[in-house]
């Protein structure tokens, strides 16, 4: 196939991924946003972006699709989506990408000068104009993307400076994207010219016999990592570890108390660079060392925190990075080593102090694996009057759809392949990981965007041990994905001007809880869909969410109130009354806690998780019950924690264990009511 018959192809296939996304009866505003969010995916897995979240703007001279504020504000990416959707590689206009630019570089000079203050708060746009104005002291660089499924050219766009803020231009069309997802790598290798720089790099190198590596030791001056880190900002970071520092990271202040005050010590107090790279270039010398004059795929799996902070002293606190240095391991794999063996161990054993298992972010984990053969082997019930049958597909990386989809030949062979798997019954691993959160009422975790709820539930289930699901915890799994899909199309449907993943994620997770996880799933499962009653009341709770997400208390940012545990924990506790119909439908408390198979992820448990399970199995069933009257007697703690404590009572006075989530809920009761004069 030629490079052009591919590009008509990827156009095709793009094209109705987007359709499936935003569902063909709706209008085609929400199709451009659906193409956004498909963007941004393409973009987190080539690793040019940490995340984004779709958001239109338009106004007089200006665009924007979309964006994405790193945590300590030093960072904005923002998107502007220029969508065909015809299927065909065609040509987009250079007039039109020039134009695209200027209007998102408007949006970004008017958003600096707060141009949110004449627009209304309840709108999600609102929330990013005004976060864009509010973290202008801080940003150092604003990164503007124009994202086209037409074929595109432009000249270089040079960057230039507003302020102290540097403004780079990125151009991704069909032929970018393709080349992206067809090279094999997660990502657009960094190739690093130390002749450029007019650096001359000592090394000492050493090549253990038979091991299938070679490793350079050198020293690098602060200036030349201020310079990788401003021409590819992030990227240099090694993703997993970059991901890691987003989580738990913040700019070490040892590290850069010795950068300001002591740049001659920082070479005996840090502890350097960890770097894998490949084809790398060298003048050997013959005496064991080499000048260093290239190297391609440039990554750094440990420093993380080093080189951000260099970069940030330099930006921001005018330091000379030319006094610092800073030693620097590099290590090429040869030809004859096991690349997919070796640079994996090196990330885990380079960041064994940050107690995170990286390898287990991959999409080559048990977990993943497991979901894969199950969901090629399990068929879904006939739905919506339809006999035919049909399969749930999970993609644990990128693209499976498209491959499995290209190995039928013919035509008819892909469309009798396609009636099989539906597109719009795919699930990534990123949209499984926001269906089970929202179960799992963590919906203030799924607000913070879909790398960072993903990660987090990688964290969890690495934490509860190697959960390896069953053919039941397949099929219940679809039917929260079902329940959170159709979820998305009611809240679509009340028109609330945006915030629509929040609304629905918070509806999802008052409905967990206030129904103890009664949800009929093996009946959603059964016929795929909601039935009315349930349809009903999702709709009744959207608008609660709604209403209780875009009231912040403080006037906080809407977007950032919904990232928050107090968020959640106030709409938790909002009584709404569940209509009689829907509570007829609940199953009972025991078939939830037994319809889960034969491996139920809720009831896997840590070490430190077992260990509060045994603390609280050993209070007495008196206990609790004292408890509950003391609290009813002096009106101390509220209904649920009272009900929460007799429920516990009951459980040890019948030799239960309580669950996961009862432990960790009475063991902060318990210490609150002693905090509270609770004698017991």
């Amino acid at each position: 196939m030629t490079e052009t018959e591919e590009l008509g192809q990827f156009a095709r296939d793009l094209q109705q991924d987007v359709f499936a996304r935003a569902d063909a009866a709706e209008d085609g505003a929400l199709r451009a946003s659906a193409f956004t969010e498909l963007m941004i995916e393409y973009l987190v897995d080539a690793s040019e972006i940490d995340d984004g979240m779709a958001c239109d703007f338009e106004g007089r001279g200006m665009r924007c699709s979309g964006w994405y504020l790193s945590e300590d504000g030093d960072r904005l990416d923002l998107y502007l989506s220029l969508p065909r959707l015809d299927g065909e590689a065609g040509t987009v206009p250079k007039a039109d990408v020039d134009a695209a630019f200027r209007r998102l570089s408007t949006f970004l000079s008017r958003s600096l000068h707060g141009q949110h203050r004449s627009m209304e708060a309840a709108l999600d746009r609102y929330d990013m104009c005004r976060a864009i104005h509010d973290a202008r002291n801080d940003l150092s660089h604003v990164r503007l993307f124009v994202l086209t499924d037409g074929i595109a050219t432009i000249d270089r766009i040079e960057n230039e400076m507003i302020g102290r803020i540097e403004v780079s231009s990125h151009l991704w069309d069909l032929r970018r994207l393709m080349r992206a997802r067809s090279s094999g790598v997660d990502r657009e290798p960094i190739e690093v010219d130390f002749g450029r720089m007019g650096k001359s790099v000592r090394c000492i190198v050493a090549t253990p016999p038979d091991a299938g590596y070679r490793c350079l030791m050198t020293m690098l001056t602060g200036d030349i990592l201020v310079e990788m880190y401003r021409q590819h900002g992030p990227r240099l970071l090694e993703r997993n570890v970059r991901s890691f520092l987003q989580l738990k990271g913040k700019v070490n202040q040892g590290i850069r108390k010795t950068i300001i005050e002591e740049p001659e010590m920082f070479l005996a107090f840090n502890n350097g660079l960890s770097v894998t790279a490949s084809g790398i270039k060298l003048v050997d010398h013959g005496d064991g060392t080499a000048d260093l004059l290239s190297a391609s795929d440039f990554q750094i799996v440990n420093g993380g925190q080093t080189t951000g902070s260099i970069f940030r002293a330099w930006r921001k606190d005018n330091a000379d990075p030319a006094r610092l240095q800073v030693p620097v391991k590099i290590t090429e794999i040869l030809s004859d080593g096991d690349i997919d063996d070796i640079a994996p161990r090196i990330s885990q054993s380079a960041n064994n102090q940050n107690k995170v298992n990286m390898a287990d972010f991959s999409s080559s984990h048990v977990f993943h694996r497991r979901m894969e053969e199950l969901s090629r082997s399990i068929w879904a019930p006939p739905a919506g009057g339809f006999q035919r049958q049909t399969r749930w597909f999970y993609e644990r990386a990128r693209g499976q759809y498209h491959d499995a989809l290209a190995q039928n030949r013919t035509e008819a062979e892909r469309r009798k392949w396609e009636l099989i798997h539906p597109r719009n019954q795919l699930i990534t691993k990123t949209d499984l990981a926001k269906y089970e959160h929202s179960w799992s009422q963590l919906p203030h975790i799924v607000s913070r965007g879909g790398q960072k709820c993903y990660l987090d539930y990688m964290d969890m289930l690495q934490q509860r041990g190697d959960f390896e699901p069953d053919e039941r915890w397949f099929e219940r799994a679809v039917a929260r994905a079902i329940l959170f899909r159709q979820s998305e199309k009611i809240v679509s449907r009340q028109k609330f001007g945006g915030y629509r993943a929040n609304i629905v994620t918070y509806s999802i997770a008052w409905l967990s809880h206030h129904t103890e996880r009664r949800i009929n799933l093996d009946g959603i499962w059964a016929t795929q869909e909601l039935t009315p009653a349930l349809a009903g009341f999702v709709e009744t709770l959207s608008h609660h969410a709604h209403e209780h997400i875009t009231n912040p208390p403080g006037g906080q940012n809407v977007t950032e109130w919904a990232k928050k545990l107090p968020c959640w924990e106030g709409f938790c506790h909002l009584a709404i009354e569940i209509p009689p119909v829907l509570k007829a439908e609940l199953v009972t408390r025991d078939g939830a806690r037994t319809a889960e198979g034969a491996h139920v992820f809720e009831e896997q448990v840590s070490a430190a998780e077992s260990e509060q399970l045994a603390r609280v199995s050993a209070v007495p069933s008196q206990t609790w019950f004292d408890l509950a009257a003391w609290a009813k007697d002096t009106q101390s703690l509220q209904p649920w924690q009272r009900s929460l404590s007799f429920s516990l009572g009951k459980a040890a006075g019948n030799g239960k264990p309580p669950t996961r989530k009862q432990a960790v809920h009475g063991e902060k009761l318990l210490t609150e009511a002693r905090l509270l004069g609770f004698k017991g």
